[in-house]
């Protein structure tokens, strides 16, 4: 069985799906890899490593013709075949249209992967989110007019900067945790009032609005729409807080949908001149109203920061960590050597979009079928 990994050629994109070290594990369990050349140096990792680790570098067209699964970070470019499995982010509930599946492949999206305690080592959203948690609040914290700590100095002492962060899912719960180690005061909000104890526990202290929230969490872990009636009176609940805070950091996002607004055109303005927006939801066209996704917007001197894939800029760790998620799912489908495709499995399932030149996803066909409906 022969795994290929491709060179990723979308705009920005810095990472790559599996490393040097992911390929001595894949050798190890008698599988051999072939690499596109040059794939892994956006990443800080070169051709020699890949050789080093048992690796095969070769051209993109010998990943097409060669391998028996392809892997790759976003989208690969190359067709696959029939007798062929891919393994990718393919964004199928955003991008429904753009699954080939009329190539017969395997498909297989790994942001569709389940949170269940067995499926932990094998959700890159988690593992991309938590560096996109982090820089986030490393780019905000550059952007502000303030510092984040308290400092004592000869001249007078500086009190420290107020940190709210909305949405305590993963990429929230790091955005806390780096604020708190940088010194400055943090709250958190989440819709979830069962995140409370893990907002506090690191140190931030948790927003609670009177709200009926018993509903925000779907079975799979996975944050749910709401309603935009619950938004609007949770948009004017938040006003007052975001009035008293330096730096916010956004980090909500519902798989499949737009981002929900969290803060509209007027909160923003009640905020402090100087003070700093940083919308990690921005690929989803944001929780800000005032956002523009890849582009930083002023608005009464508030600073307004859309960034665009953000595991992408520390592509080193976030490769490295995307290659284990990809390899623990990978093996789980593998025996002695070859490729099983066990449908008793739910992280098989779940995460299998496309077979036999069909979309097999009952989410993903859902959304294609409600697009119909809607060109109809």
């Amino acid at each position: 069985m022969i795994v290929g990994v491709v060179r990723e050629t979308a705009a920005g994109e810095r990472r790559v799906a599996l490393v040097p070290t992911g390929v001595a594990a894949l050798k190890k369990a008698k599988l051999d890899v072939l690499v596109e050349v040059d794939a892994g140096l956006s990443a800080g990792f070169s051709n020699d490593a890949y050789t080093h680790a048992g690796a095969e570098i070769v051209s993109a067209a010998d990943i097409g013709t060669r391998s028996d699964v392809v892997l790759a970070v976003q989208r690969p470019e190359v067709t696959l075949k029939a007798n062929q499995v891919g393994i990718a982010v393919y964004d199928p509930l955003t991008f429904p249209d753009k699954v080939p599946a009329a190539s017969g492949a395997t498909l297989f999206s790994l942001d569709l992967v389940p949170r269940t305690t067995r499926a932990q080592a094998m959700d890159v959203l988690s593992s991309q989110a938590n560096l996109g948690g982090y820089l986030g609040v490393l780019i905000g914290a550059t952007e502000l007019t303030k510092i984040l700590p308290m400092m004592t100095t000869a001249a007078g002492t500086i009190p420290p900067a107020r940190v709210l962060i909305l949405g305590a899912g993963v990429a929230g719960l790091q955005a806390i945790a780096t604020a708190r180690r940088l010194g400055a005061i943090v709250s958190a909000y989440d819709v979830r009032a069962a995140v409370k104890e893990q907002v506090e526990s690191l140190g931030a202290r948790f927003v609670e609005l009177p709200l009926e929230t018993e509903s925000a969490q779907d079975a799979g872990g996975y944050a749910k729409a709401l309603g935009e009636e619950f938004y609007a009176k949770q948009r004017q609940l938040l006003g007052d807080v975001l009035a008293e805070t330096d730096l916010v950091i956004t980090t909500a996002a519902v798989p499949g949908m737009k981002a929900p607004i969290l803060v509209t055109e007027p909160m923003a303005s009640r905020m402090a001149r100087g003070s700093v927006i940083v919308d990690l939801a921005a690929e989803r066209g944001g929780n800000c109203e005032l956002t523009k996704p890849g582009e930083t917007v002023e608005h009464n001197g508030v600073r307004i920061l859309g960034p665009l894939n953000l595991p992408s800029h520390l592509a080193t760790n976030a490769s490295q960590l995307f290659s284990k998620n990809v390899q623990t799912f990978l093996l789980n489908m593998v025996k002695d050597g070859q490729f099983n495709l066990n449908l008793e499995d739910p992280i098989v399932s779940g995460s299998l979009i496309a077979k036999g030149g069909e979309v097999v996803h009952p989410r993903v066909q859902e959304v294609l079928r409600s697009r119909e409906e809607v060109r109809g």
